[in-house]
């Protein structure tokens, strides 16, 4: 069967890469691309990619950088970073001719990603400063001083909350099914905005659920089906259908959306596969719209549904205004970081730990985001018997002599740890991500390195 016309175009701009510069400037002195990227568990969040044979970075961006959702929606496109001595070359797959705009979101997002703005290179040069004249261990000194973070806080901040109370393979579950909702509500309609494919798939949902319901009742299961039925509470009956909706409403749209298979056909087999299988990470104006309960099912959130629901829709309709935050943390300084608390902490779902995650994020590395892995830390590494009634109290004792890069000491001591555990994480192939949870990382004798470390 020959290509349609459609798939001959997307075909021929998968072809089309345009090549971006960045000059590193002084920060090529203390830049490295894979300490960069490989610093913090959100780079093996979808949908980010890193690549260990070539030592680059991909993931889709967008073309506009609307950071509080009032924009017309922005298309994505496939990124792979690469590192230069003094240059980062940043390879943009399926668009030749970016226009000024489009080029200076881009190299924003990627900034922000790598911690390349003014304040995080002399942060940088602080904290290196400070590793000299602590006489700290070689583990902090090698970490480097950059934390991967996202190309928008509010990427940022849903993924702070898919951090909270749940094991590390839920967290990298949660995040890449939302990427790939992403890609389902995007080419759902492809000529409709986010926020209207999501209320689309919704009345889709609504609709073919009405006309089912008043009918016969459902044939009975095979073993097979009856696990996507799940039990026959009220919650379930209610919102059954919507997974099967959702599957149905994309695979009439298959045709349709093979464009977005062959969008990376011009970059390498890694990349292509990647973006074969996910979307962008959704926006806030993509989720605002959608029905929580159909989210939670459909990418597993639990009550964190709820949170980033409302969450999307305070910052769509002017209630967070993530520029104002942005621009509020330009001047670090405890004035500045308690102005961004009092933002934070009144957002639904945002207690110490998400703030604490967020403000990290945000460039704030004098408070410890402490959780149970905190208090494992302290007890394998500092021989410290914490809880999470001391834990606060504890890592301030601890760290204090680090001020004001507290937690740029601590996250070096623990991915030290980890890289101890299970080998160089810049080299761990992205399936394994999954394995560090804190079992393998109990002391089992020398079993738990034979059988787990992985590099």
């Amino acid at each position: 069967m020959g290509l349609t016309a459609q798939e001959i175009e997307a075909a021929v701009a998968a072809r089309e890469v345009a090549v971006l510069e960045l000059p590193l400037g002084d920060a090529a002195e203390t830049f490295s691309l894979e300490k960069a990227v490989c610093s913090h568990g959100l780079f093996m969040m979808a949908p980010n990619r890193w690549d260990s044979v070539t030592r680059t970075f991909s993931r889709p961006l967008r073309l506009s950088n609307d950071l509080d959702g009032e924009g017309e929606p922005s298309s994505s496109v496939m990124v792979r970073i690469s590192h230069d001595s003094s240059f980062l070359q940043i390879r943009v797959y399926g668009n030749s001719a970016l226009s000024r705009e489009h080029e200076k979101s881009l190299l924003h997002q990627v900034r922000r990603m790598l911690r390349l703005m003014e304040n995080d290179e002399k942060d940088v040069r602080g904290f290196q400063e400070m590793c000299k004249n602590m006489e700290a261990s070689a583990a902090v000194k090698n970490f480097g001083g950059r934390v991967f973070r996202s190309p928008t806080l509010f990427e940022d901040m849903v993924k702070c909350i898919l951090l909270c109370n749940c094991q590390w393979s839920r967290t990298l579950d949660m995040a890449n099914a939302l990427c790939e909702l992403q890609l389902e509500l995007q080419h759902s309609s492809p000529n409709s905005s986010g926020s209207e494919a999501s209320v689309k798939i919704m009345e889709n949902q609504k609709a073919k659920c009405e006309d089912f319901v008043p009918k016969t009742p459902a044939p009975k299961e095979t073993k097979r089906r009856h696990v996507t039925m799940m039990k026959g509470d009220d919650l379930s009956r209610k919102f059954s259908g919507v997974e099967q909706v959702l599957k149905m409403d994309v695979a009439a749209k298959v045709e349709d959306g093979k464009h977005v298979k062959n969008a990376c056909q011009g970059a390498s087999c890694e990349e292509s596969d990647h973006c074969n299988k996910i979307g962008n990470f959704p926006t806030a104006r993509e989720l605002y719209m959608l029905d929580e309960f159909f989210l939670a099912k459909r990418c597993k959130l639990g009550y964190r549904a709820s949170r980033i629901v409302k969450l999307s829709q305070d910052i769509v309709e002017g209630k967070i205004q993530l520029r104002q935050l942005e621009d509020i943390c330009v001047t670090r300084n405890l004035q500045s970081y308690s102005e961004l608390m009092d933002h934070l902490k009144v957002i639904n779902g945002f207690g110490p730990f998400t703030c604490a995650n967020v403000l990290m994020c945000m460039g704030f590395y004098h408070t410890i985001p402490a959780d149970s892995e905190t208090v494992r830390h302290l007890k394998q590494v500092h021989a410290k018997n914490s809880s999470s009634k001391t834990v606060d109290r504890d890592v301030g004792e601890i760290y204090a002599k680090y001020a004001p890069y507290q937690f740029l000491t601590y996250w070096a001591e623990i991915w030290n740890f980890y890289e101890k555990t299970f080998g160089k994480l810049s080299a761990m192939p992205y399936t394994d991500y999954r394995l560090i949870t804190a079992n393998n990382m109990r002391p089992k004798g020398n079993q738990i390195n034979k059988r787990r470390k992985l590099i």
